[in-house]
Order: C-alpha cells, then sequence, then structure tokens
C-alpha cells in the first residue's frame, strides 16, 4: 500500500514539475505578454499586416485578411486558456482578439468558420473570448515555431472528448483577390511586434 502511495505521489510530482512550453518572443527578444498588443509582421516577402474585412454582400460577414499594401494591419491581444498566467507559450491554447475593428459590431476575437464561397475554413471575427470547453472549440489557437518566426495552429486542445482536425493557418487568395487567413497545409509565417 505504502508503495503505491508513494508511486502516485511521484507521479503526481512528476507531471506538476514538467517544465513549461518555451516562451513566444517579439522581435527584442521579451515575452508575449497577456494583454499586450502585437502587430503582425509578415515573412517570406510579404507586405501588410491582418485586419478586418466586411466579405459579405447582402448581411455582414468579418474575414480576417492581409494588407497588399505597407499597412501593419490591426495590433492584436492574446489571452491563455487559463488567463491568469501572463505569459503567451508555444502550443497552449490562446485566443487572438483584434485591439480594435469598425466591421460589423462583432466581437473582435479570432474564430474558424467555414466559408462556403472558398470551399475552406477560413478565419474570421466573432468568436468568444475564454470559456474554454466544446462551444468555444472554434475561438482557440496555438502559436508554434518556424525556422524564423512563428505560426498560428487551428488544433485546440480546451475539449479533450472533441474530434479536432488540426491545421496551420495560412494565406488563400479567394475569388475576390483578397488574400484570406484560412486553414492550409501552407503556414503563414510571421514575427511580432510589440506597440503598447
Amino acid at each position: 500500500m505504502k508503495t503505491i502511495i508513494l508511486f502516485s505521489l511521484a507521479f503526481i510530482f512528476a507531471v506538476n514539475s514538467a517544465p513549461a512550453p518555451a516562451p513566444v518572443l517579439d522581435t527584442r527578444g521579451n515575452y508575449l505578454r497577456t494583454g499586450g498588443g502585437y502587430l503582425l509582421i509578415p515573412l517570406e516577402g510579404l507586405v501588410g499586416g491582418p485586419y478586418v474585412t466586411d466579405l459579405g454582400k447582402k448581411s455582414c460577414v468579418p474575414g480576417v485578411v492581409l494588407s497588399y499594401n505597407d499597412n501593419d494591419g490591426v495590433p492584436m491581444t492574446f489571452t491563455p486558456v487559463n488567463p491568469k498566467k501572463g505569459v503567451i507559450r508555444l502550443s497552449t491554447d490562446v485566443n487572438i482578439k483584434f485591439s480594435y475593428s469598425d466591421s460589423c459590431s462583432e466581437s473582435n476575437v479570432w474564430r474558424v468558420q467555414y466559408d462556403k464561397g472558398m470551399k475552406q475554413y477560413a478565419v474570421m471575427v466573432g468568436g468568444v473570448e475564454g470559456n474554454p470547453g466544446p462551444e468555444t472549440l472554434d475561438n482557440w489557437f496555438k502559436i508554434e515555431k518556424t525556422n524564423d518566426g512563428y505560426k498560428f495552429v487551428y488544433c485546440p486542445s480546451v475539449c479533450s472528448y472533441c474530434n479536432v482536425t488540426c491545421s496551420d493557418v495560412g494565406i488563400v487568395e479567394d475569388k475576390e483577390g483578397l488574400r484570406r487567413l484560412a486553414l492550409s497545409d501552407k503556414p503563414f509565417s510571421f514575427v511580432f511586434f510589440r506597440t503598447y
């Protein structure tokens, strides 16, 4: 009996003392922090950062697109699944939220939604911040390291029994010529620049 208790305590200690995933860094080498404002600076010769635009013809459809000009896009904040954690870490669930948007009066929180015109899942706004679970599965992303920067991955782990197909977030040009953020096998690579 003592052996079982000691083994159980050793297991619990080992699980709880596992090292935390590495922190995500901005362009100055500082940790990404909860509530800080960051611009995404694209790599691979792309210009412009992400922003929200109305994609609808009859009703408002707020989608996340990448600018074609040298506009830096809209600053965003990141909130981890545990909002008390002040540092954003690799491979952990986060909400991504634009600091502001004038499109459609929706929530500025990113979410994944199927786009019938594109015939694939795209990044939209209108998500729910916090409240991890099956109802908010579409609102959680992870930040992963690339060779020279970072990428977003849709692979939420906020629901242990939910069936999720994981995918990188990439850039897909739609029929209107907009560079949309969407689930793709070619990731969008970028770095974080802190604005506030």
